[in-house]
């Protein structure tokens, strides 16, 4: 089981992990050993979330799941089979809950005068000394 929040858990029979070689130096380590671990799981599918928790990581984690609704997230930070195991689970249950988080609504509070009046005094400086320089420049030639 992966608590991803309170109330929330994903059992590992949903999960579905596929090995592959890593990359990168590494020596025979990397070379002959399958110790990349990717986790698949198949959000759309998934009893564990409501289809509203579905549709907040579906719109978090667009970028992390495919056409099909299945969320990828990969591992081969370590150089053993196991250990990727465990960060690609743990790395699973931080997502899904960073995801899940329920985040205030923004919102917009007006500039004061203040701060309007140097950001614009700012740009008029800015936009004087381009002139001055522009000028220095056509006379030079």
């Amino acid at each position: 089981m992966v608590r991803i929040a309170e109330g929330i858990d994903v059992p590992e029979s949903e999960l579905e992990f596929a090995t592959s070689r890593s990359s990168g130096p590494g020596g025979q380590n990397v070379n002959k050993v399958n110790t990349r671990v990717t986790l698949l799981w198949d959000l759309e599918t998934s009893p564990s979330l409501t289809s509203t928790q579905k549709e907040m990581v579906r719109g978090r984690l667009a970028g992390r799941i495919n056409a099909a609704g299945v969320l990828r997230v990969t591992s081969q930070k370590h150089r053993t089979q196991l250990a990727n195991r465990e960060a690609v689970v743990r790395r699973f249950g931080e997502l899904l809950s960073e995801a899940l988080e329920i985040r205030p609504e923004r919102v917009p509070m007006k500039v004061s005068a203040a701060s309007e009046r140097r950001r614009l005094q700012g740009k008029r400086r800015r936009g004087r000394l381009k002139r001055e320089r522009a000028a220095e420049y056509e006379l030079e030639d």
